[in-house]
């Protein structure tokens, strides 16, 4: 009876490491899905709302330069 109980709580140590480790990596996938998210925010603003200094046709290099 003392081994399986001895058994059990290996298991249990063991089991709860790997729900700490699982914990981890899905906090830290959560922080890149929100980093994620405000960088295509980011780039949706950017290409709806072209800004003045970068690919506007007035700073354009004429074709035959």
């Amino acid at each position: 009876m003392e081994d399986r109980i001895t058994e059990l709580e290996i298991r249990l140590a063991l089991q709860d490491d790997l729900l700490d480790e699982l914990n981890r990596v899905v906090a830290r996938q959560q922080q890149q899905m929100e980093w994620l998210a405000q960088e295509l925010r980011r780039l949706n603003d950017q290409m709806r709302t072209p800004d003045g200094s970068k690919g506007s046709p007035q700073h354009e290099i004429p074709p035959h330069y």
